[in-house]
């Protein structure tokens, strides 16, 4: 089948699409980031300030945690809005809103948008609560009045990595397995994928994952699509990092893969920084956790390694169309083993 059938019902909006908002969740699990939680308030504060300088931004909060957000985010006392920045209040188990927030698809033949709620279980079980987390997606759908469908796929929204056209870039480790999808095989689950969200070509990336990332390889710590002919992919430039392999394997793979498409993909290394550990334990650190803001903007996480931070940067600078490429300090964040990307949705405007 021809991805870019008009035959084909829905459609995923890609990142570097116009935006209606980007939603981020309250940090308060302080489990999350052991040691370092007092930084986070300051940090989301800081991130949603500077992300409503472009777009809406939305951020569930736990009634519990509604005074302090408030505070943190000087929202008045009888107003859930400041500016392009609006509380919406949800019970929540984490902070990872990319994860089990709703996935936006465009139905082209009903015209109009969806959110698909898929199942959540915390990454197949690693954490003791999820129930809350699992919930809103549906809330999400309901506070900016759209349809939310339930998928009985477990899929994390860090799992998968379209291009707008139809082509999913994700891994299996993440999908095939049965702390997530116990029964199903990998033709069901690309056959879901389809039918959810309008998927035609789906490439299964197998070299692996960081050291340190709980998510068991999410892709969009390994590559992301800056627009449907470039692809940038997590690499390690040491060949004493145990990264170094299996993130060499990926770039081999998609290599290959790319040199079979039409028109080509251009398949760019996009090397993480040298390892560093916090509590003895090392860190996901990798410069593919960017967020989009549309053609505009694009946030790039930094982590305080000044020569790494600044090639990333400029690497991505080279292929963002001249949006502007802009970098953040995430050496607490990512701490909860993730970082801007992982954090937060986007809501396409449609």
């Amino acid at each position: 089948m021809d991805r870019r059938s008009p035959s084909v019902q829905r459609r995923v909006p890609a990142e570097w699409e116009p935006q209606q908002a980007i939603w981020l969740s309250w940090p308060h699990n302080k489990e999350t980031w052991p040691g370092f939680y007092k930084s986070l308030p300051a940090f989301y504060a800081a991130w949603a300030e500077t992300l409503s300088q472009s777009t809406d931004v939305r951020m569930l909060v736990p009634p519990t945690q509604l005074a302090l957000a408030k505070k943190r985010l000087q929202v008045g006392d009888a107003s859930l809005r400041r500016g392009r920045l609006e509380l919406v209040v949800v019970e929540t188990n984490d902070a990872w809103v990319r994860d089990y927030g709703p996935t936006f698809v465009y139905d082209r033949h009903e015209d109009r948008l969806l959110g698909v709620d898929w199942r959540y279980n915390a990454w197949g079980g690693k954490y003791s609560r999820w129930e809350a987390d699992d919930a809103a997606a549906a809330a999400i759908c309901e506070h900016i009045g759209i349809d939310s469908v339930r998928s009985k796929l477990c899929l994390e929204g860090g799992a998968m990595e379209t291009d707008g056209q139809g082509r999913l870039l994700t891994t299996p480790e993440c999908l095939v397995t049965d702390t997530r999808n116990r029964g199903w095989s990998s033709e069901q689950i690309a056959m879901e994928l389809h039918t959810q969200l309008g998927v035609t070509e789906i490439v299964w990336l197998t070299g692996g994952g960081l050291v340190g990332d709980d998510t068991d390889g999410h892709i969009d710590q390994l590559a992301r699509f800056l627009d449907p002919e470039n692809v940038v992919v997590a690499v390690c430039d040491d060949p004493d990092d145990p990264n170094h392999q299996p993130l060499e394997a990926n770039y081999r793979q998609l290599q290959l893969w790319a040199s079979e498409t039409d028109p080509q993909v251009q398949v760019h290394r996009l090397p993480i920084p040298a390892a560093r550990e916090i509590n003895q334990q090392r860190v996901p650190e990798s410069y593919c956790n960017f967020l989009m803001l549309g053609r505009d903007r694009l946030l790039v996480p930094a982590f305080g390694q000044q020569a790494a931070d600044d090639q990333a940067r400029g690497t991505l600078q080279e292929l963002a169309h001249g949006a502007v490429v802009e970098t953040m300090d995430c050496r607490d964040l990512v701490w909860g083993l993730g970082a801007l990307h992982c954090a937060s949705r986007d809501q396409p405007l449609c």
